[in-house]
């Protein structure tokens, strides 16, 4: 069996686009005419950019190659002109042509892909979502409003969720870190009190920075909603100085989670041996694939770490990150979106049920591309997957983080 074709869709969810402007879908054909799907959840550059990257990886190095050699693609992907480090963009590529890959073999074997990863250890994963406005809410101002997160929150609690996070601490800018202003730290104490009142301790609240503040800034905001015992304080800082998130973790008492913008086992070995982080977010999409993702929470097991795979994508990247949960031991939670586009794209193969995800058993990803619809959808905008805001942090009037609502912030 040869890999001999490649074909590649950018799709876009319908407004207000939660899990990004578009996605990047790759599907892969062999000469036994399986077929596997996987997706790219790279943003450095836009789609046509990105596109020629998939296909140049493509005809470098999987072109006629068997898709059960998943070590040797990755390393003569990761080697690329000499470089044998990190890279974004490269991997970001090589991680949906990877997850395809994987699709193929299960769907070959007619097994589903955690059954090639050392078997089912668990039977059904946690899902935990972000609060999103429910249709009695303005689409601006729920992103600031403690009382409509609450209400959210209460939604997903009557239906199963045991996890639930928001963000109304302020943008994440191209600056780096910024000290939060005194009302965004207020806007997140009034967000704890407000959801933890309403929902008890029937879930946990998931505090959900991108990287905004310095490491000063961080643990003022740490600190101060440290007394609503939170599961996780994510991302505080910037990506850029791995060995920092040690110093956060020292000062605040609430478990530091981060992850979603790196790759590869290098990265986040090196977030593990500063003893920084108790909770890693790879996105598969753009962490090195499954395999790749394995070696991470094979790693995280020996520092008494958890997994908690990141989503904001489609899903198939979705599918990808369920079946590595299914197989690791040291899986903590996973990040969902539900919406009808979401669920639509995959013609309902996989969903949440009571705040869980039963382990697919349908061999490969375990979903059924629905790729009419994804041709129907194509992405006509000019932004990136997410973009950075450009203005500083506003210390006189506020801010309001508009959680990636794409019609907002184009």
């Amino acid at each position: 069996m040869r890999i001999t074709d490649l074909d590649i869709i950018i799709t876009a969810p319908p407004a207000p686009g939660w899990g990004g402007r578009y996605w990047i879908l790759v599907k892969l054909t062999t000469n036994t005419k399986v077929v596997g799907w996987g997706e790219c959840y790279a943003s450095s550059v836009g789609p046509t950019a990105m596109t020629a990257i998939i296909e140049d990886i493509f005809q470098r190095y999987f072109l006629d190659q068997s898709p059960e050699n998943i070590e040797l693609l990755f390393r003569r992907t990761f080697s690329s002109g000499f470089t044998q480090r990190p890279d974004l963009s490269v991997m970001g590529a090589f991680s949906g042509l990877e997850i395809a890959c994987w699709d193929i073999l299960g769907k070959d074997r007619d097994r589903p892909v955690w059954a090639l990863l050392g078997g089912k250890m668990n039977s059904s994963i946690r899902a935990y979502s972000y609060l999103y406005p429910l249709k009695n809410h303005d689409l601006k101002s729920f992103w600031t409003s403690p009382k409509d997160a609450a209400e959210s929150a209460v939604d997903l609690v009557a239906r199963g969720y045991t996890a639930v996070k928001f963000d109304p601490a302020g943008p994440y800018t191209m600056r780096g870190g910024h000290q939060p202003a005194l009302s965004d730290i207020e806007l997140c104490v009034a967000f704890m009190k407000e959801i933890r009142g309403a929902i008890g301790n029937k879930a946990d609240l998931l505090l959900g920075t991108h990287g905004q503040f310095t490491t000063a800034g961080a643990i003022r905001l740490g600190q101060a909603v440290e007394q609503f015992k939170p599961l996780w304080y994510e991302e505080p800082i910037p990506p850029d100085n791995l060995l920092e998130f040690q110093n956060l973790v020292r000062s605040v008492k609430i478990p530091i989670a981060t992850g979603e913008r790196l790759t590869t086992k290098y990265e986040f070995a090196t977030l593990l041996r500063s003893g920084g982080v108790s909770i890693l977010q790879p996105a598969l999409g753009r962490s090195g694939g499954i395999w790749e993702t394995k070696k991470i929470c094979a790693i995280s097991e020996v520092f008494n770490a958890q997994m908690a795979p990141h989503l904001y994508a489609g899903p198939i990247e979705w599918a990808a990150n369920i079946q590595l949960a299914v197989s690791i031991p040291n899986i903590l939670v996973l990040e969902t979106i539900e919406t009808n586009f979401h669920y639509a794209l995959i013609k309902d193969t996989i969903k949440v049920e009571e705040g869980y995800v039963k382990a697919p058993e349908a061999p490969g990803l375990g979903i059924d591309v629905n790729e009419d619809l994804a041709r129907q959808n194509p992405f006509k905008g000019g932004g990136l997957h997410l973009m950075m805001q450009d203005e500083p942090c506003d210390y006189k009037n506020g801010n309001s983080f508009l959680g990636g609502a794409t019609p907002l912030v184009e």
